[in-house]
């Protein structure tokens, strides 16, 4: 099977998965305009392969990165994986522990997938289910522009709220790893690459 076909059919599994045990908590909808006015934010990540950077956009997509966000000052995401990698795509985390057990999520939030911010190499986006507000905490980072994946008079596309800014070259070295099945999932690498920590900074002091 093509790996993108592989991809939108995985992609609806793992989200799926990962909504399906909500906790409760506040819809970014309601937060957004916490963001909407304030300089951009860097958020730090450090994982098993190496450290990147993240600039994010809330002027472009406020309620995606309040939400975003909100898992990091959680502390969410540590311990957690990139679950799917496919080469010359993109890779994907945020959503399974490192024995692939789904972590409970908030509520979804609304798409803000804009032709303004398409899906470029480098960019992070939000990973979701066929449904078009469906996106809860996993994430990827694009490794090539991946056109089809930015609305269009066919379809919701994947929402883009910010993009690499710095070690990049962490991202192709996740990308290039060796992968399989795992559990009923494809692309999955087949040693885990782990999120350790995430931290915001603010992007004046880089």
């Amino acid at each position: 099977m093509p790996a993108v076909k592989r991809f939108f059919s995985a992609f609806f599994f793992s989200v799926l998965a990962a909504t399906c045990a909500l906790v409760g908590s506040a819809n970014a909808d309601d937060s957004a305009s916490e963001f909407s006015n304030q300089d951009l934010v860097n958020v730090d990540i450090i994982t098993s392969e190496g450290h990147f950077t993240l600039q994010l956009r809330p002027d472009v997509a406020p309620a995606t990165v309040a939400n975003f966000l909100e898992y990091v000052r959680s502390g969410f995401y540590q311990g957690t994986v990139f679950h799917r990698v496919i080469p010359g795509f993109m890779v994907q985390g945020g959503g399974f522990s490192t024995q692939l057990q789904p972590q409970e999520t908030g509520a979804p939030i609304r798409n803000e997938a804009t032709p303004s911010l398409p899906n470029l190499r480098g960019t992070v986006a939000m990973a979701r289910t066929n449904a078009p507000h469906s996106a809860t905490a996993q994430f990827f980072v694009n490794l090539a522009d991946n056109d089809f994946l930015n609305p269009n008079s066919s379809g919701a596309g994947y929402a883009v709220f910010g993009k690499v800014v710095s070690g990049m070259g962490v991202i192709d070295a996740i990308a290039n790893v060796n992968t399989g099945s795992r559990q009923g999932m494809n692309d999955v690498p087949l040693q885990a690459i782990t999120i350790e920590s995430m931290s915001i900074v603010d992007s004046s002091d880089q």
